[in-house]
């Protein structure tokens, strides 16, 4: 299973052509560092990265 990181938005997403999270199809193996964010209403990461749904986001996107 290949991971790649939307070039958009940065949620990682495993074999697919469009991005689970923003729809786009731009995506990368380029990436590093994860943040899974659980609930982003509460958590202070989230609102500090801009990250609106629960899921499994790239820390930077090359």
């Amino acid at each position: 299973m290949t991971e790649l990181a939307c070039k958009k938005c940065k949620y990682i997403n495993a074999d697919t052509s469009i991005c689970k999270n923003c729809g786009s199809s731009e995506f990368t193996k380029e990436w590093f560092g994860y943040v899974i964010i659980l609930d982003p209403e509460k958590s202070e990461i989230a609102k500090k990265l801009g990250i609106k749904v629960p899921g499994k986001f790239a820390l930077r996107v090359d």
